[in-house]
């Protein structure tokens, strides 16, 4: 039987972030202390990760001078966390063109996060986060409309919660954690498995 087609309408969404999972990236002032912010546009490719990051951001401006960075995937639990950053910019003053946001200073403690000491980089991590990257930059790109940077970053370390990870191995497992997925501006987590890829090593 042949499987019925879906009648297309033209839409206009107010985001083109069709579902991918939120991020929490800490980057290092130039006074040591740590900027912490959330984001939602990457993609990974090998040990490369490429991030979509807004040129009036604190996160940009410290990539520029400090490239070293840290990657931290949050689970469905800690939606808060993530929305008491929203509207929150670590540059003082705030920046032209960024007029709804306030400055904070200490963007973990507005969250609610604990810091942890990275291996490789001299960014935390944050603790509460199940799945971490350790990374450096390697290239940064301006979009061509000047509001984005394009931001290439190899991965040097990954660390994982033991309890998302296949027992024996070093694999996260996707049966055993729910990454926070952010979707046309709302929050929501992974759910039934429908399939994997014949390749994968933990199916």
């Amino acid at each position: 039987m042949d499987r019925p087609l879906p009648s297309h309408v033209v839409a206009q969404p107010e985001s083109l972030y069709v579902g991918g999972s939120a991020y929490l990236i800490a980057t290092q002032n130039a006074d040591g202390t740590a900027n912490l912010s959330p984001a939602s546009s990457y993609w990974a490719l090998g040990s490369t990760i490429v991030l979509g990051l807004e040129v009036a951001g604190k996160t940009v401006q410290n990539l520029l001078e400090r490239p070293e960075l840290t990657i931290n995937f949050p689970s469905g639990d800690l939606v808060d966390a993530v929305l008491r950053l929203d509207g929150t910019t670590g540059r003082y003053p705030v920046p032209e063109g960024k007029e709804r946001y306030r400055y904070e200073a200490d963007k973990f403690a507005l969250a609610g996060l604990q810091p942890q000491a990275s291996e490789l980089v001299p960014v935390p991590r944050v603790a509460e986060c199940r799945l971490q990257f350790e990374a450096r930059t390697v290239r940064a790109t301006p979009g061509h409309t000047g509001e984005w940077f394009m931001v290439e970053a190899e991965v040097l370390r990954v660390h994982a919660d033991p309890r998302i990870l296949k027992p024996g191995t070093g694999l996260p497992d996707p049966r055993r954690w729910s990454p926070l997925v952010y979707e046309f501006r709302h929050f929501f987590t992974t759910g039934e498995e429908r399939g994997h890829l014949p390749k994968s090593q933990t199916a």
